[in-house]
């Protein structure tokens, strides 16, 4: 949330939405609790549930999100670099849950 500039809506330790100004971003789900949605979500018995899943984000500012990801001492997988194929600039991290996630500029930011 923080590095992404977004809050929380819902707050739950089971479940919470996470929104940009009036715009859902994600939705979350906690992996222990029991869920309706649970043959969607993955199975609980896999060691690595987000090996071969990239969670990408575009940001309108770079710049302050590079801020925020410094402020959270965020794990950093790949230094921001320019991705030459999007022409922008993008940070590969790490959440606290194990996911890769990925901040990207605009297209064209470099």
């Amino acid at each position: 949330q923080m590095v992404l500039g977004c809050r929380s809506s819902h707050g739950g330790n089971e479940y919470d939405q996470i929104v940009s100004g009036d715009h859902m971003v994600m939705q979350l789900h906690a992996w222990d609790i029991d869920h309706h949605h649970d043959e969607f979500l993955g199975k609980k018995s896999l060691k690595s549930r987000g090996n071969g899943l990239v969670l990408w984000f575009r940001v309108d500012d770079i710049d302050a999100a590079l801020t925020r990801i410094k402020k959270a001492k965020a794990k950093v997988l790949k230094k921001v670099g320019v991705n030459p194929n999007a022409n922008h600039r993008e940070i590969w991290l790490q959440d606290l849950d194990g996911y890769t996630v990925v901040i990207a500029g605009r297209y064209g930011d470099v």
